[in-house]
């Protein structure tokens, strides 16, 4: 079904523009035209978030960096081992599923670290990500309150993770 999804898409299109007696063709190109401007805005934020990620891992600095939260991570009841993941999940998705994929190599997939990072992987967001890719994308240079309120809720959603874990698989 899903392989069909875009060439159905691109037909819809084509027959809706035939409808109305537009150029298909030209309606396209238009969407693929400002889908590269969009582009253009995101790129340099991605790099410099994946290039931070890189750098933060490479040099040692994230892993002291969780050294030193984990007694702050163990009073509220997370995982002290799972501290680089609450680190790097909120600057890059692609490293903290790789950081979530060690834990579960290291730990297990049942163990309640496992399941830990799993629900801890899908309860946040990419936070830094979102924000730049969205807010560049909308032109918005100020952030205000955006960023503290969404590493809040980014720290709620690793509390919450780990008291469900703990709750539901005792």
């Amino acid at each position: 079904m899903t392989d069909y999804l875009v060439p159905g898409i691109l037909f819809l299109t084509a027959a809706l523009a035939l409808r109305r007696k537009e150029n298909a063709y030209d309606i396209l190109l238009g969407g693929a035209a400002e889908g590269m401007k969009l582009l253009l805005t995101i790129i340099p934020a991605l790099i410099l978030l994946l290039t931070a990620v890189h750098m933060l891992r490479a040099s040692g600095a994230a892993e002291l960096l969780s050294q030193w939260l984990s007694p702050v991570f163990s009073r509220f009841g997370i995982p002290p081992e799972t501290a680089m993941l609450v680190l790097v999940r909120p600057i890059s998705g692609s490293a903290a599923l790789a950081v979530g994929a060690e834990l579960m190599a290291q730990y297990g997939v049942d163990s309640p670290i496992g399941r830990t990072a799993a629900v801890m992987l899908g309860s946040t967001e990419t936070t830094f990500y979102t924000i730049s890719v969205y807010f560049g994308a909308a032109g918005i240079q100020k952030t205000r309150y955006t960023v503290p309120a969404a590493l809040f809720a980014d720290f709620v959603g690793f509390l919450a993770a780990s008291w469900s874990v703990r709750l539901l698989f005792p």
